[in-house]
C-alpha cells in the first residue's frame, strides 16, 4: 500500500499532481527552504484545494476510557503505565448522542468518538454501530478510532453511515518501536487498507514532541503520502503531557517554527487533504495557531477537553478565529 502508485491528478479542476512517490530527500528540501518561500508554496497549494479562510471544527468524545492493552509510551489510557486514569465502560448511545448534538450546537459538523481497544469486539461493534447510525442522523459527519479493524468490521461501520475512520501511523518508522511494542506499524498500515476497501474516508496522522527527531517527523509525512491514497483527514497532535508514561522522559516540545514547517510540509506533500491542529493546543500561543492556518492547516478539535487531556476553551477560538478573519462552525 505504500509507495508504489506515482502521481494522480487532483479532483476539481487544477492539474498540480497528487503524487504517492515521495523521497526522503524531498521532503526535507521542501522543509529546508527559507521560511517565507515555504509558506508562500504552502498557502498557493492550499488556496488551489480549500477555502484559506475557513476552518473545518470538529468534537471528539472518549465513548470507553482507559485500560487499553497496548503499550504505547505516549498515551494515559494505556493499563501498562500508572496515570491516575480510571477506566470506564462504554458509554450508553443515548448518552453519546446527547453529548453529539451539544457539540453540533456548540459549531461542530463532525463527530469523532475514540474507544481505548486493541481491537473492537463484536458485541461492541454493535453498540458502536448504533451510535455512528444515531449520530449521522443529526446531521453531522461522523468518525470513529477504536483500534484495529477486520474487513468485516469495517464494512459494518460502512454500512451504519461512518464517514471517516481515525487510526495514526503515530511517527516514522525508524521511530515506531522506541514508542510502542505491542502493535506493529504495518498492522496500522493494514487497518487502513481495510478502511479503504470498505469504502470508508481515512483520518490519519501522528504526534510530535515525543523526543523524536525532525527527520522522524519527516519520514512520518512520507509514509503518509506515500500511501496509495492521501488520508481524507492529517492530525498532527503535538504531544499531551501525561505524567507516568514512558514519553514523559524523552517529550520535547518542539519550537513554534518547527511546528509551523511541518504543517507547510504536510500541506505541500498532501495538497487535497485536510490537515488538522489536533491534540496540544492548549500548549500553543494564538500567533503560532495563526501561521499554521496560514501554512495550510485547516480543521480543529472543539470542545474543553479531548479524550483524557485539556483543549483550548471555545471562546478563545471563536475570538482567535473571528480576528482571524476565518469563517468556521462557532459562533
Amino acid at each position: 500500500m505504500v509507495g508504489g502508485a506515482g502521481a494522480q491528478r487532483n479532483e476539481g479542476g487544477n492539474n498540480a499532481p497528487v503524487r504517492s512517490n515521495w523521497e526522503r530527500a524531498e521532503a526535507e528540501a521542501l522543509y529546508g527552504l527559507p521560511f517565507a518561500d515555504l509558506m508562500f508554496r504552502a498557502q498557493s497549494v492550499h488556496r488551489e484545494n480549500f477555502d484559506p479562510n475557513h476552518v473545518e471544527t470538529a468534537s471528539l468524545l472518549s465513548i470507553k476510557t482507559g485500560g487499553c492493552p497496548e503499550d504505547c509510551g505516549y498515551c494515559a489510557q494505556s493499563a501498562y503505565y500508572d496515570t491516575g486514569l480510571k477506566a470506564s465502560r462504554l458509554k450508553a448511545r443515548a448518552d453519546v448522542v446527547a453529548t453529539a448534538q451539544r457539540a453540533k450546537e456548540a459549531g461542530a459538523s463532525r463527530f469523532c468518538m475514540a474507544a481505548a481497544w486493541r481491537s473492537p469486539k463484536d458485541r461492541d461493534l454493535d453498540q458502536v454501530c448504533e451510535m455512528v447510525s444515531a449520530v449521522k442522523a443529526l446531521g453531522m459527519e461522523t468518525c470513529v478510532t477504536l483500534g484495529m479493524l477486520t474487513l468485516r468490521q469495517a464494512a459494518r461501520l460502512a454500512e451504519a453511515g461512518l464517514d471517516f475512520y481515525n487510526h495514526n501511523v503515530d511517527t516514522s518508522p525508524e521511530f515506531y518501536g522506541r514508542v510502542i511494542t505491542t502493535r506493529t506499524l504495518q498492522d496500522r498500515i493494514d487497518t487502513l487498507a481495510q478502511v479503504r476497501k470498505a469504502g470508508i474516508k481515512v483520518c490519519s496522522g501522528g504526534i510530535i514532541g515525543m523526543g523524536e527527531r525532525v527527520e522522524d517527523r519527516l519520514g512520518m509525512l512520507v509514509l503518509l503520502a506515500n500511501l496509495q491514497k492521501h488520508p481524507e483527514s492529517v492530525p498532527i497532535n503535538l504531544w499531551n503531557e501525561v505524567k507516568g508514561v514512558p514519553v514523559y522522559a524523552t517529550a520535547e516540545r518542539p519550537d513554534p517554527i518547527t511546528h509551523v514547517r511541518l504543517v507547510a510540509t504536510a500541506r505541500i506533500m498532501m495538497p487535497k487533504s485536510v490537515v488538522r491542529l489536533s491534540a496540544g493546543r492548549q500548549y500553543m500561543t494564538d500567533e503560532l495557531q495563526a501561521l499554521c492556518f496560514l501554512a495550510g492547516a485547516n480543521s480543529i478539535f472543539i470542545g474543553d477537553v479531548l479524550l483524557t487531556t485539556e483543549n483550548p476553551k471555545a471562546d478563545r477560538d471563536a475570538n482567535l478565529l473571528n480576528r482571524l478573519g476565518i469563517t468556521s462552525g462557532l459562533a
